[in-house]
C-alpha cells in the first residue's frame, strides 16, 4: 500500500506546456489511494481543461477566487483548501508561479492558498534550459528551500523549445516516486517493529461450542493500520474477527485460542520492539474438551474450567527493551485495578477501559480511555472514535522514542 494512500493533496497547477502531464499525475495519485483537489492558474488551462482534472480527480476544480458563472458568486475558500491539505504540490512550478511564491505577489488562487498551507509543499520546477539556469530562477530555489518546501528535481530531455538539457518536468510516475520516499524517510515510526493482539479467543468445549466473548477486534485493528501508516512494520496476532488488513507492512496472523496466541506472541517477541496487548484473551478454557457433540439431555450441566496462560504477564516476565503496553476493562475500581496489573505485569503503559463509561466497550465504535504509564501518572481522555483513541496510543509510542 502506497504511503500516499488516504492522504489529501492539494494540486496547484501553473501556465506551463507540462500541465498536459498532470492528468497523468492525477491519475496515479488516485490510483495510489490519494484525495485530490486542483487548483488551477488561468493560465494554466490553456494547456488543459478543468473538465479533464474534474473528471479524474472526482472534485470541482478551482481557478478563481469566486465562479463567474454562479449567481450567488459563492467564493472558492483558499484557507478551507488550504487546511483541508495533508500536502501540496505545485507541478509544473513555473519561473513566473515560483517568483510569486517567494515575494508573496498573490494575484491569484494558487499563490493565496499556498500563502494559508501549513502542511509540506512540494514544487516541480518546469522551463526551458536557459530560464531554468538563470540566477534568478535559482536564487527561487534557495528561497523557497529555505522557506521549507521541497523541489522535486527537473529532468534531462527534450523540451518545448527544441533544446535539449535540464529543466523538464519530473515525469508523473517519478513526481510520485519521490513524494512517497520522501514521506516514508520522514516517517516517525519507520525501522520500528510493533507486536499487536486483538480479538477475542475462542475456547472450544465440544466441535461445535466454544467460550468466548463480544470483543470485535476493532481496536486492535485500528491501532495496526494507524502503527503502519506511521511508518512501523507490524506483526497483528488477531483472535477470530470480521475485519481484514490490507497493507504490506502489516503481517495478520489468525488463531482461534488463548495457547494459539500465547504461542505466536512469544515466537515474535524477541523481535519486537513495542508490544500491545488488545486482545481480549479469555482467562479460563475448558479443562476436558468433548470429542463428540455434547448432547442435551441433563437439566443441569457443569464444564470444569481452567485457567489459560496469562500472555501479558509472561511477556513482561521476558521483556528486555520492549515498550509494553497492556489494555484493562474492568467494572469497578478501575484505577486501582489497573495500576496492580501495571506491577503484576511489568508494562511500561495500560489502556483502561470501563464499562461504567457510556460508549466504551466492546462492539462499539468508539472508546472512552485513560492511561496510566508505569510511573502511575494518570491521564483521563474524552470520548473518541477508536481510530482517534490509536492514534492516541501511538502518540504515547512515538514520544517514548523521540
Amino acid at each position: 500500500m502506497s504511503v500516499l494512500n488516504g492522504k489529501k493533496i492539494l494540486l496547484g497547477i501553473s501556465g506551463g506546456i507540462a500541465a498536459y502531464k498532470t492528468a497523468s499525475l492525477v491519475r496515479l495519485f488516485i490510483k495510489a489511494g490519494a484525495h485530490v483537489q486542483v487548483i488551477m492558474t488561468p493560465a494554466s488551462k490553456d494547456f488543459i481543461t478543468p473538465l479533464t482534472l474534474s473528471t479524474l480527480s472526482k472534485n470541482p476544480v478551482h481557478s478563481s477566487f469566486f465562479n463567474e458563472d454562479d449567481v450567488n458568486q459563492k467564493w472558492n475558500n483558499h484557507v478551507e483548501l488550504a487546511l483541508w491539505a495533508d500536502l501540496m504540490v505545485i507541478a509544473p512550478a513555473t519561473a513566473n508561479t515560483m517568483s510569486k511564491m517567494v515575494n508573496g505577489n498573490c494575484d491569484n488562487l494558487l499563490i493565496a492558498a499556498y500563502l494559508s498551507a501549513k502542511c509540506p509543499v512540494y514544487f516541480a520546477p518546469a522551463m526551458d534550459l536557459d530560464m531554468y539556469q538563470h540566477h534568478s530562477t535559482v536564487a527561487s530555489f534557495k528561497a523557497l528551500h529555505h522557506f521549507g518546501n521541497s523541489i522535486i528535481p527537473a529532468e534531462n530531455g527534450e523540451l518545448a523549445s527544441g533544446l535539449s538539457g535540464e529543466g523538464r518536468m519530473a515525469e508523473p510516475e517519478n513526481i510520485v516516486a519521490f513524494l512517497e520516499a520522501d514521506l516514508e524517510s520522514k516517517l516517525p515510526l519507520k525501522g520500528k517493529k510493533i507486536l499487536i493482539t486483538a480479538g477475542p479467543t475462542y475456547e472450544s468445549i465440544d466441535p461445535v461450542r466454544f467460550i468466548g466473548n463480544h470483543s470485535s477486534g476493532k481496536m486492535g485493528f485500528d491501532i495496526a493500520k494507524c502503527a503502519a501508516n506511521l511508518g512501523a512494520t507490524v506483526i497483528l496476532i488477531s483472535g477470530p474477527t470480521n475485519f481484514s488488513i490490507e497493507n504490506n507492512l502489516v503481517k495478520l496472523i489468525r488463531v482461534i485460542s488463548a495457547q494459539e496466541m500465547y504461542d505466536a506472541c512469544h515466537h515474535y517477541f524477541d523481535n519486537v520492539d513495542v508490544a500491545i496487548a488488545a486482545a481480549a484473551v479469555a482467562d479460563y478454557k475448558p479443562t476436558n474438551i468433548a470429542v463428540q457433540k455434547i448432547k442435551k439431555t441433563a437439566t443441569n450441566f457443569v464444564i470444569e474450567l481452567e485457567k489459560t496462560k496469562d500472555i501479558l504477564a509472561s511477556l513482561g516476565e521476558i521483556k528486555k527493551n520492549q515498550f509494553l503496553i497492556g489494555f484493562a476493562l474492568e467494572t469497578e475500581n478501575e484505577i486501582e485495578n489497573a495500576k496492580l496489573k501495571i506491577q503484576k505485569k511489568n508494562l511500561d503503559l495500560i489502556v483502561l477501559n470501563s464499562l461504567q463509561d457510556e460508549g466504551a466497550g466492546f462492539g462499539k465504535p468508539t472508546n472512552k480511555v485513560t492511561f496510566i504509564d508505569k510511573n502511575f501518572k494518570v491521564e483521563p481522555m474524552e470520548l473518541k472514535s477508536k481510530e482517534a483513541v490509536a492514534d492516541d496510543i501511538l502518540n504515547k509510542i512515538v514520544a517514548h522514542y523521540a
